[in-house]
């Protein structure tokens, strides 16, 4: 099962465009490759999508799933992750109408959608994408061995866009001519790339091993550019660690929101200054490697809620507290940090 260039999709985002839990959907729209025909949100129906996101598409809001019929969808996305992971029972009577209807569902939810749905049409799947794959060894370090390039983003917090440049950053080195891959590790990256691991329904003695056995499918690429979830400074997250101990990454990228000072779900954690998060991640990098002492070589600064003088002085800001290169690279691209890392083809 896969979301394919050729495929028409609607995607469901229920009060998911104002309240923040439709980013796997909004990062469907900027990166996915299917033609996206209607967005379903029964909040903002209407509106403007370019308007309410910044996403410069021309795709209509409909109020349900029988409005976005009418645009002839063939697959709808689950682009909303709502707190707890469960869905109210009227949009759960909206996949049940698009499955009636013979669309085909990719599913981003902890709950499988696909089991006990009976009498689906030839051409029609449900993709549950938050199942561990099986047979996952133990990690053991093997990904250090390797001679390529693996570029693995880390934030500051969760939500703060480190798909986003994992994504953008793996165009940027196409169009350079370097021959990269992304290797997706959640939801949101698998429908957009098609393929990795749901690294948060994987056991966590399991997850080092999880991403190790992914990185060392790809090995025959040169550049491995790696999705990363979680942060090391968020109390309720797991995923970053197996993340650094799994692919042994060669390069760190931190990602950070301009401006942000505390973890947004929990307050009262702090963030400490950017140079001591740097210090951070290279301590916990170094001590989980097999060959390499990976370091910090850029900061990539969300500044989506700064005007443009505004995210210039950010990135100015950031860039001297921490003396180094700094971009947002989603609204002003990736060649500055691409540079950085093209630069240092051997980072020991």
């Amino acid at each position: 099962m896969r979301i394919r260039a050729e495929h028409r999709v609607a995607i469901l985002l229920h009060e998911g465009i104002m309240s923040g839990y439709g980013k796997t959907g909004l990062a469907y729209l900027r990166y996915g490759l299917a033609s996206v025909v209607a967005i379903i949100d029964s909040q903002t129906a209407g509106q403007s999508l370019s308007a309410l996101t910044g996403i410069d598409r021309n795709i209509p809001i409909v109020a349900d799933v029988k409005a976005a019929l009418t645009y002839g969808p063939e697959i709808l996305i689950i682009g909303i992750a709502p707190s707890g992971g469960s869905l109210p029972e009227s949009w759960q009577q909206e996949i049940t109408s698009a499955i009636q209807a013979g669309l085909s569902i990719a599913n981003g939810l902890h709950t499988p959608l696909g089991t006990g749905v009976d009498n689906l049409q030839p051409h029609q799947w449900i993709w549950d994408i938050r199942q561990a794959p099986e047979n996952i060894p133990i990690g053991k370090g093997r990904a250090g061995l390797l001679s390529g390039e693996r570029i693995l983003t880390v934030g500051t917090d969760m939500g703060v866009g480190k798909m986003s440049v994992g994504l953008e950053l793996h165009r940027y080195a196409q169009k350079k001519g370097i021959n990269s891959q992304f290797l997706a590790t959640g939801q949101g990256g698998m429908m957009i790339a098609g393929t990795g691991i749901p690294l948060d329904a994987i056991k966590v003695d399991f997850a080092a091993g999880a991403v190790e056995q992914m990185v060392l499918a790809a090995k025959d690429y040169p550049w491995l550019i790696i999705e990363g979830q979680g942060s090391l400074l968020h109390p309720g997250s797991t995923a970053t660690l197996p993340l650094i101990r799994g692919s042994q990454p060669t390069a760190l990228i931190l990602v950070h929101r301009a401006g942000q000072t505390n973890i947004r779900d929990v307050p009262e954690v702090l963030i400490p200054p950017l140079p001591e998060v740097i210090k951070l991640y290279e301590m916990v990098a170094s001590v989980s490697r097999t060959t390499h002492s990976p370091k910090v070589q850029a900061i990539a600064l969300n500044t989506a809620s700064l005007d443009y003088a505004e995210a210039q002085r950010a990135i100015d800001t950031v860039a001297q507290a921490t003396n180094l290169p700094c971009n947002d690279v989603v609204r002003f691209g990736a060649d500055i940090i691409l540079q950085v890392l093209q630069n240092y083809p051997k980072l020991l």
